[in-house]
């Protein structure tokens, strides 16, 4: 007698959205979302999107970027293969004066030493000092690795700041390659940390910058987030000044992450990514790389921000067009925007209630669902925002949102 088939993966994920998105209709008619979705029907179309936001034509503006000083504090430990960074970043930069490269260096590895070194007054090299075993709890023994990690970011942070008197800073890790308008990003940017308190840091990652997620041509398009995501971000003095006095032992960027430090800011983002990483090793055991990170688009197509007007990015003018763009979009069911059987609209609105539905649907279009804090990777104002099959996707709470629940972790 033969065994009955086992389902494929394809039915499983279908049977996943379909119980999902019936919970999602129960809790719809229970909460009458059905009236708001009436309400904001058809405002998609109804405003202009912001200059630059989407396509709209670069707008020359006023700045005085030229005589901005950002040093870019790479930071390293044990990898000979810094080199391949250390070569991307100066490959890219426009100008030694206005970008001074300063690797600082844990760990007192010989052969690392030496290739930051052979790069002679091109970059500076500073050495952690302190290369002490950190006191762990018993319970956290094999995380000895991210309490050398936090010890070295405060060091290096207090160099630049306090030691070299820099008022800002990008900073990058050993194993990550930069775009061609990296450094372009990061000076066009740099006003809005000064001008918005609401923001706290510009990144040059998406965390789902993978090809099939992000706009092909949308090279010019920035978000903002309140994920903050690393991998390649600029940070001002005063946020340094703020949270170095509670600086943490072990697992910075996930403390950052926390409400009580974020304290409701966000993060500038770029659609497309303006770092790669390469670094598979390391202290987080090559953690997603092989099934996302070596996936992650870096950005080819240079793209002269420091020409465009990007005050769109600031909260006063940004929130009111994106609440238009995601609730403006028609909602519809996750099942059918994946088979392709939505018509017309570049545009569409898929919605989640609950922890569980937000996570299988971001799984089954491929975007990354695990939350820290409560937050999702690139969400802003609880929405994931990307791309499938050339159709921009959010993925949003019901416009009645109360915030992000730290609970959901």
């Amino acid at each position: 007698m033969s065994r009955p088939k086992a389902p494929d993966a394809s039915d499983l994920t279908a049977n996943v959205i379909r119980l999902a998105e019936e919970a999602e209709a129960e809790l719809e008619k229970q909460k009458g979302l059905l009236q708001q979705i009436h309400h904001y029907s058809g405002l998609l179309n109804r405003r202009p999107a912001p200059q630059n936001a989407a396509h709209g034509p670069p707008t020359p503006v006023a700045s005085d970027s030229q005589s901005t000083i950002i040093p870019v504090l790479v930071v390293a430990c044990d990898r000979p293969s810094v080199r391949k960074c250390l070569d991307s970043l100066l490959k890219y930069r426009p100008s030694a004066e206005q970008f001074p490269i300063i690797v600082s260096q844990d760990c007192g590895h010989s052969e690392t030493a030496r290739v930051i070194d052979s790069y002679g007054d091109a970059i500076t090299h500073i050495s952690q000092p302190d290369l002490s075993e950190v006191p762990v709890p018993p319970e956290h023994r094999k995380f000895q690795g991210y309490y050398k990690i936090s010890r070295h970011y405060r060091w290096a942070l207090n160099q630049i700041f306090r030691v070299m008197g820099y008022k800002s800073a990008i900073v990058v890790e050993d194993d990550l390659e930069v775009a061609p308008d990296f450094y372009e990003y990061f000076l066009s940017t740099h006003y809005l940390l000064r001008k918005d308190p609401t923001l706290w840091c510009v990144s040059a990652w998406n965390d789902n910058g993978k090809e099939a997620l992000v706009e092909a041509k949308g090279t010019s398009i920035l978000h903002r987030s309140d994920f903050f995501p690393g991998l390649g971000w600029l940070l001002l003095r005063e946020l340094w000044e703020e949270l170095e006095p509670k600086w943490p032992a072990a697992f910075w960027d996930d403390w950052v992450r926390r409400p009580e430090q974020r304290l409701g800011r966000a993060c500038v983002r770029p659609e497309l990514p303006r770092t790669r990483t390469f670094g598979r090793k390391g202290v987080s055991q090559g953690q997603f790389f092989d099934q996302h990170l070596k996936f992650i688009k870096l950005n080819q197509d240079p793209v002269a921000f420091t020409k465009m007007d990007l005050s769109y990015l600031l909260k006063e003018s940004y929130d009111p067009w994106f609440a238009e763009q995601v609730y403006g979009a028609p909602k519809v069911r996750a099942e059918d925007v994946l088979k392709g059987n939505v018509p017309g609209g570049r545009t569409v609105r898929v919605e989640y209630t609950t922890r569980d539905t937000f996570k299988a649907m971001a799984r089954a279009f491929g975007v990354m669902d695990d939350l820290k804090s409560g937050v999702a990777r690139v969400a802003y104002l609880g929405v994931v925002s990307f791309t499938h099959r050339g159709r921009r996707v959010f993925l949003a709470p019901p416009q009645n949102w109360g915030g992000y629940d730290p609970s959901w972790t």
